[in-house]
């Protein structure tokens, strides 16, 4: 079973918050390289998302459906939500982007809520996968 199958296989909740996921630090930061001021913001950002998905799917492979597969959120997207909060912040920054990076922040801190407290079940000793890991 894919990782997809096993996002399949989770509550409809879950799959709505995926849904969105996608919309909020994929789009959204796909958006933000149409303002050059904000460009270097968007591109740090598809970046890191796309190491913790790639990172994500190989620790589903060879561990399952485990508590632990936030981890790769915490590791890079913790520094991201400061460095996403400071470009808020900047002056020199349009408005739109900042309008745009408080909704990815917002959906990256409602992440990395669940993610942190995922490790620390699993820290806790819940380590039994929900989905095991394919086959093969």
């Amino acid at each position: 079973m894919t990782l997809q199958e096993a996002f399949a296989q989770q509550p409809t909740w879950v799959i709505w918050w995926l849904n969105w996921m996608a919309i909020g630090i994929l789009a959204l930061p796909l958006s933000l390289l149409i303002w050059k001021k904000a460009r270097r913001t968007g591109a740090i950002t598809l970046v890191a998302v796309v190491v913790a998905a790639v990172t994500i799917d190989l620790m589903y492979n060879s561990m399952g459906y485990v508590k632990l597969l936030g981890l790769p959120h915490i590791v890079l997207w913790t520094p991201l939500v400061i460095f996403i909060a400071r470009q808020i912040r900047r002056d020199d920054m349009p408005v739109w982007p900042k309008r745009i990076m408080a909704v990815v922040l917002a959906t990256f801190l409602i992440s990395l809520a669940f993610d942190y407290v995922d490790l620390v079940r699993w820290l806790l000793g819940e380590r039994t996968p929900t989905i095991l890991p394919p086959e093969g």
